[in-house]
């Protein structure tokens, strides 16, 4: 082979080398852990507080989410025909800011502020109550999106959810994953306690629900109004520079309204899964 030959067949095979290794590395990074990714920035972190548990309900599967199987990095996984009865234990982790706004495999957009999850099985979207057993917190997420794809994780946790269960300092959790599997009419296998609140500065009123997607308020809203809890105001806040729209009942003219408001609200919103 000529000298200029064999100089060009080095060439390609230094640059296909690389171009390997390139590709190696971006396959990794896909697949890389949640340190790649990173928190909102804190003039847009909203009161944690102010975030508040999803009401389960049922949904209709997602369109998009829901193939009877899908290959991720060469691995094939297969989505369960049913939530029903689901309970798992395994390691959590978290993504945030990397992916705020992205579509995730539901189609929906992701909100990191949001109690949100990833799940490589359960139908989307499947309602769950994730347990930190590290510390004994708990609360019920909205699964709508896949992965997380490591094969000693079970859960991707939204940041907020990460937040609130006390995931985000050390990055992952032992966690248990318990499906909640409303029927079709609304009622719940499993009815969670929303917490209200009363607002007192200015008009009364009882604040049921704050949500960072307005179509969660809005059916929040509907079901109240389904219930007989009217009147019901959603009203849009800033909260940082984050929106968030808050549900709430009133307003009442006397605190004794409003107590005997928050009573008839605790009587119904069981008794309708709310």
């Amino acid at each position: 082979m000529p000298p200029a030959a064999d100089a060009g067949c080095t060439r390609w095979r230094l640059l296909r080398r690389w171009l390997l290794l390139l590709a190696a590395a971006y396959l990794a990074g896909c697949a890389g852990p949640p340190s790649r990714d990173g928190p909102p920035r804190p003039r847009d972190v909203p009161p944690l507080d102010s975030i508040v548990e999803p009401v389960p309900r049922w949904e209709a599967p997602s369109r998009y989410g829901n193939p009877a199987s899908y290959t991720v990095l060469g691995k094939t996984y297969r989505t369960l025909p049913s939530a029903a009865g689901y309970r798992a234990r395994g390691k959590a982790s978290w993504y945030g800011r990397k992916f705020h706004g992205q579509r995730t495999s539901s189609g929906e957009p992701f909100d990191m502020f949001a109690l949100t999850a990833a799940h490589r099985e359960l139908p989307l979207p499947t309602f769950a109550r994730v347990t930190n057993l590290d510390n004994g917190r708990n609360l019920i997420v909205r699964i709508n999106d896949r992965g997380p794809f490591h094969h000693d994780r079970i859960l991707d946790l939204s940041w907020a959810a990460a937040a609130k269960l006390g995931v985000l300092d050390q990055g992952t959790a032992r966690v248990e994953v318990q499906a909640i599997t409303p029927a079709r009419g609304g009622a719940l296998a499993t009815a969670p306690a929303v917490p209200a609140r009363a607002v007192t500065d200015g008009p009364l009123w009882l604040q049921v629900g704050a949500f960072a997607a307005q179509d969660n308020a809005e059916l929040l809203r509907q079901r109240l109004l389904l219930a007989g809890l009217g009147p019901v105001h959603v009203a849009r806040e800033r909260r940082g520079r984050t929106a968030m729209h808050i549900v709430r009942l009133g307003p009442y003219a006397t605190p004794e309204a409003l107590a005997s408001a928050a009573s008839r609200y605790a009587d119904r919103a069981g008794a309708a899964g709310l």
